[in-house]
């Protein structure tokens, strides 16, 4: 039989209004409230929310809310019901599940009809948008009120009226498209501990030099190093919902050829279908002969539609190629206002600018109803002059995010002999230790084994130098014999780890249970 339980918390026949005096978190404090009596049901604000008289003194009452306060504000009004609060028992109560006010969690998670009240996050509808993604409608976070009229299901414009919310006698009607502006960061209920990791279907990456779903990702190297490519295997192989990429910048022949390849890469589901990653991708190309100011304000675009798909409870890459572009073109600004010059004729406050950006990434609560969660995460690819990373855009990113993957262009040993990702920051560490149960899941001995090739990566870097001048000898047996084992054992034992890197695509496509047999192929090498 229908639940009525809760029913009675939405009207008030019988009661008197009143005006709150002041708020302070969930207790209201209310005057010209005498008669009232203890512990008596009244119903406050504008959102009627429920709440209980706990105090009387004089004709002043204090009042226990039993919901969220927010936007409550002085003189909003209070209705006094002239009931306890009290519960319904009755045929009915076995099979349902209620809050502690006794309202039916099960019809309050239904979807909102004429009559309901929403506030701002909350979806109210759900549109087809591809194969691959799910549309889901939310009431722009500044808005509330009373659904008058709620569109049926059907086919709509974007730009025709599906709500109709009533709120202070004033009626507003919504459409499928909100705007906002891109240097405000959207609002969340909180941000939350990211605990999943970003995979991106590079095992080097995944295994050695993993970041998170949440999480803030720089990608410094000179021309040709391979951006793009870390690039491509984001969009193509990571866990993420939905891809934002930006060319912010970049010439024009790379941007075409972005746009090229971009529609010819598939993703493959667990089910073996296979979709164009177009599907789940959002592209926005400002070439290097865009105004100038349109490639710092590209940025800000695209971080504006990632939180756009983080609020309906989606885990978004927004990938920034590259963050550079955007930075000289904040100081080509700077210089045109006449502004004091720092390092490099970099305005003073770049470093601030930037982190302004990336604190916008993380993983949050979203705002309304259902209940959901959503992530962005931040990937700026740098291009310093010559690799130089002295620049000050490098330096800058390498002091804000959590994980750097630089890349060196293998010219100092050739190609052959060294891996694209030679450089590391210690800000891994601080997403690692997050999601270091997660990896001891899959194996035990994975974060041994991992901490183990770290130190023969270590001693391998100590030996570029050595290599650099007399790179043959060493081949040859100049060297010590604890420099030629360490040479061999990276070149040999772990070079399935690291080869090949965007080349072979079953290679690319091993998760984590893949990594483990490797880790486990190589173990008995790394513990010598």
């Amino acid at each position: 039989m229908p639940s009525v339980y809760g029913a009675r918390l939405t009207t008030f026949e019988d009661s008197d209004k009143r005006a709150s005096t002041d708020t302070f978190e969930r207790t209201v404090f209310e005057d010209g409230m005498a008669g009232a009596a203890m512990y008596e049901l009244v119903c406050v604000g504008h959102d009627n929310l429920i709440g209980e008289i706990i105090r009387l003194e004089g004709d002043s009452a204090t009042i226990q809310v039993y919901e969220e306060t927010d936007g409550l504000m002085v003189n909003d009004p209070v209705l006094r019901t002239h009931k306890p609060l009290s519960v319904e028992l009755g045929p009915g109560i076995l099979g349902n599940v209620f809050d502690g006010i006794q309202r039916p969690l099960k019809t309050i998670a239904k979807r909102s009809g004429e009559g309901g009240l929403l506030t701002g996050g909350d979806l109210y509808a759900s549109v087809f948008e591809n194969s691959v993604m799910h549309y889901h409608v939310a009431l722009p976070p500044d808005s509330m009120g009373k659904i008058t009229y709620v569109a049926p299901a059907g086919q709509y414009l974007l730009k025709d009226s599906v709500l109709e919310l009533e709120f202070q006698e004033v009626k507003n009607q919504f459409t499928m498209l909100q705007t906002w502006p891109v240097r405000t960061p959207r609002p969340v209920t909180s941000k939350l501990a990211a605990d999943t990791p970003l995979l991106t279907g590079q095992r080097v990456l995944d295994a050695l030099f993993p970041s998170v779903l949440g999480g803030t990702c720089a990608i410094p190297g000179a021309f040709g190093c391979g951006k793009t490519v870390i690039s491509q295997a984001l969009s193509k192989y990571s866990n993420s919902d939905t891809v934002v990429y930006i060319g912010c910048g970049e010439r024009g022949n790379e941007m075409a050829e972005v746009l090229m390849d971009f529609p010819q890469l598939t993703m493959t589901f667990p089910d073996g279908r296979e979709k164009s990653v177009t599907k789940r991708t959002t592209l926005v190309a400002n070439t290097s002969n865009m105004p100038v100011a349109a490639r710092e304000a590209s940025i800000y675009t695209g971080i504006s539609i990632a939180e756009y798909f983080r609020d309906m409870g989606y885990n978004v890459s927004m990938t920034a190629d590259s963050t550079s572009r955007g930075a000289e073109a904040l100081r080509e600004i700077s210089g045109r206002l006449a502004e004091m010059p720092a390092d490099s004729g970099s305005p003073a406050y770049l470093a601030a600018h930037l982190a302004s950006f990336y604190e916008r990434a993380g993983k949050v609560k979203c705002l309304g109803v259902p209940e959901r969660t959503g992530s962005v995460t931040i990937v700026g690819a740098v291009s310093p002059p010559g690799g130089d990373f002295s620049n000050p855009v490098t330096s800058a990113t390498l002091g804000i995010v959590q994980v750097v993957w630089g890349l060196d262009s293998g010219q100092e040993t050739g190609p052959e002999e060294t891996h694209p990702l030679s450089k590391l920051t210690h800000f891994l560490f601080k997403v690692f230790m997050g999601i270091r149960i997660l990896y001891e899941q899959f194996d035990p001995y994975f974060i041994g084994i991992r901490t183990k090739a770290r130190e023969v990566l270590r001693r391998e870097d100590d030996l570029n130098e050595i290599v650099q001048v007399c790179c043959a000898a060493v081949e040859r047996g100049a060297g010590m014999d604890g420099q030629k084992i360490t040479y061999s054992l990276i070149k040999h034992r772990l070079g399935d780890l690291f080869y090949p890197l965007g080349v072979n695509l079953r290679s690319l496509r091993i998760q984590l249970k893949g990594r483990k047999l490797l880790w486990q192929n190589s173990r008995s090498s790394t513990r010598t």
